[in-house]
């Protein structure tokens, strides 16, 4: 089985390790340089969408901002899971809205801004405080403004003005939810429609960018999380590994963001899962039966932003696993992930306490945090 990843990037290198063991072979698309690549090494091994599509018996994405005539050319192949729809609507928040609206699930409350007077009107409508983000290509917290106090319409409007300018570019404003904390759900639907899912992780955020994630045992928030993602993944009739992000307001969640693909928050299923979100999303696009999705051990994934390398005294750790993405060093960067696991929850904080004295807190900010 031969599947082809739409994106060249992490995600489609840890497919390509979980799909090693299954004899699935795994071949990326770099829809920059349109080569074919290799996803550990990064060696071209061809040129062009049509020879990488004429190659593979499944076609699938690693990430959301990939430019619609490559997504209408892999539609007509036949090859392409989950959906078009489902990446488009990833990568576009206004079919993102529409989408969580059809299904019936909980979101903020928004509107879609083009003009300015759209916008005097969404303060109306929504109110403030709001949050205003780009309808297209704004990740891990780019392309966000949140409108606190009258006083900075006239600032944050002139610099929407200017992301305005790009070609098919809207702002969708929403109200500001007083949320508890953030949690996802990853989970994989098949072919014949079952349905699985991981156990909720607890997001820390800092400056937009997932900087800690620990996997929870809560049944009733996990029940209704599970609810929320079943309308979602039916209603686009998916085929693959899907993530909601929420907002947890005291026990009621709100869905944030949909994520079409393997997301950073899962990670930690490498070492904490039965079966890990790389090897269900390859098993769910191949037709392959779904992989058990129970928590092994507590498990928790912090991210490594900005640095190539980290105190190999780590790895003197048990339950500590590193896993590096083999790209260039650059500020801010996602250059790899480190999974902690252990016997109990308490012995797993006392490992994170731990590792906050090794790793510095600029660059992982979130176990500082809950250490502290």
């Amino acid at each position: 089985m031969h599947v082809l990843v739409l994106g060249a990037g992490q995600l489609a290198r840890m497919m390509a390790l979980a799909g090693a063991p299954l004899n699935i072979e795994i071949s990326a698309f770099d829809v920059t340089s349109e080569t074919i690549v290799h996803p550990l090494t990064k060696a071209v091994i061809g040129h062009g969408l049509d020879n990488a599509i004429h190659t593979a018996d499944v076609i699938t994405a690693e990430f959301e901002h990939i430019p619609h005539d490559v997504l209408d050319i892999c539609e007509k192949s036949g090859k392409f899971l989950p959906t078009t729809q489902a990446i488009k609507a990833g990568g576009d928040r206004r079919l993102e809205k529409a989408l969580l609206d059809a299904a019936g699930v909980k979101n903020a409350q928004y509107t879609i801004i083009q003009t300015r007077e759209d916008f005097d009107a969404a303060i109306d409508q929504v109110g403030i405080p709001m949050v205003l983000k780009t309808a297209l290509g704004g990740y891990d917290g780019k392309g966000q403004w949140r409108l606190k106090d009258q006083q900075e319409v006239d600032r944050i409007w002139a610099e929407m003005a200017e992301a305005l300018a790009s070609h098919n570019q809207a702002i969708v404003a929403e109200e500001f939810v007083p949320f508890t904390r953030e949690v996802s759900l990853v989970g994989a639907r098949g072919k014949n429609g079952e349905v699985v899912v991981y156990p909720l992780a607890e997001n820390i955020h800092v400056d937009g960018v997932l900087s800690l994630s620990t996997a929870i045992d809560e049944p009733q928030l996990q029940a209704q999380a599970k609810q929320m993602f079943t309308a979602v993944a039916q209603s686009l009739d998916y085929v693959g590994v899907l993530a909601l992000e929420f907002f947890d307001v005291n026990g009621e969640l709100s869905v944030n963001e949909i994520a079409p693909r393997v997301h950073n928050s899962g990670h930690w299923t490498q070492q904490g899962a039965e079966t890990c979100q790389f090897e269900n999303h390859l098993r769910a696009v191949c037709g392959f039966p779904l992989g058990a999705t129970q928590q092994l051990r507590p498990t928790a994934m912090i991210n490594i932003l900005g640095q190539d390398q980290v105190d190999s005294s780590l790895m003197a750790t048990s339950g500590v696993h590193l896993h590096w993405y083999g790209k260039e060093k650059r500020t801010g960067r996602k250059m790899g992930h480190i999974n902690v696991c252990a016997d109990s929850q308490a012995m797993l904080f006392e490992k994170l306490q731990a590792l906050s004295k090794v790793l510095p807190k600029a660059h992982y900010p979130a176990i500082h945090q809950i250490t502290a």
